[in-house]
């Protein structure tokens, strides 16, 4: 099949530096109907690419907003790069996105809003970074989750309770934050947890007894925290004859109260008691 391409009907953008693949530079071509991006020096067509995998790639910069006209990728991992800035609020246009990983690199500012319209999302990794600021409510349309890292950032404020919405999750780590405020009751929604990892932060009030309802837990991390008052006795659902939960279950240094549940005794471990009765 025969193309033509009239000069007119092309946009040329000048891109300097090419040769670098690290380079953050982007351009936009259009050509008469076909519109291709290029990322990092690469040429990738919107119609053809579904999925781009750039971990492990020394890439430096942002990255770029154009990234979000890639409208019919699936699969994105830009994990354990080098790449600065906030994630580009233009990642909300990847609505067909299954997998998006963006761990491992040095991305700053907060999540945006806009990762709540990612509806078809199963895997979501933004660990180990330097995000601020509150997990957005948003996050809680991703209901087709089931595994959710958020762990190793700077995150405060409360957990949302939207989070509850998600319950086909099976792994959520929220773990090496700073959120305070109580662990939300909503968590006992989510009956498929087998991981819940929520240690080092400043998790405070009562362990919610809603939290009896994970019976497919074999992993539960609360350690490190602020939690107060008495250990519920729906803590002991988890240990079934057919459960594991009995060698991952971690709460010490927190400021738990006696007397504690006899199922759990050998596994307390050190607790701040001064502020008990």
């Amino acid at each position: 099949m025969k193309k033509l391409y009239p000069l007119l009907s092309v946009l040329f953008l000048i891109y300097w530096g090419c040769e670098d693949k690290t380079d953050d530079k982007t351009i936009e071509v259009v050509v008469d109907n076909l519109t291709e991006v290029i990322l990092w020096g690469v040429v990738y067509s919107i119609e053809n690419t579904h999925s781009l995998d750039l971990s492990s790639n020394q890439l430096t910069g942002n990255i770029p907003s154009e990234i979000g006209n890639l409208s019919n990728l699936t699969y994105l991992s830009l994990g354990f790069n080098q790449l600065t800035g906030n994630i580009p609020s233009e990642i909300g246009n990847l609505s067909n996105l299954t997998y998006l990983s963006l761990s491992s690199n040095h991305l700053t500012g907060n999540i945006p809003s806009e990762i709540g319209n990612l509806t078809n999302l199963t895997y979501l990794g933004l660990s180990n970074n330097l995000f601020k600021g509150k997990i957005p409510s948003e996050i809680g349309n991703l209901t087709n989750l089931t595994y959710l890292s958020l762990s190793r950032n700077d995150l405060t404020n409360s957990i949302p309770s939207e989070i509850g919405n998600m319950t086909n999750l099976t792994k959520l780590y929220l773990y090496n934050n700073q959120l305070s405020d109580s662990i939300p009751s909503v968590f006992g929604n989510m009956t498929n947890l087998t991981s819940l990892s929520l240690y080092n932060n400043r998790l405070s009030g009562s362990i919610p007894s809603e939290l009896g309802n994970l019976t497919n837990l074999t992993y539960l991390y609360l350690r490190e925290n602020q939690l107060t008052n008495e250990i519920p006795v729906s803590i002991c659902n988890f240990f079934t004859s057919d459960s594991l939960l009995i060698h991952t279950l971690e709460i010490n240094n927190n400021q738990l109260c006696p007397p504690y549940p006899s199922c759990i005794e050998d596994y307390v471990g050190e607790q701040d008691t001064s502020g008990c009765d």
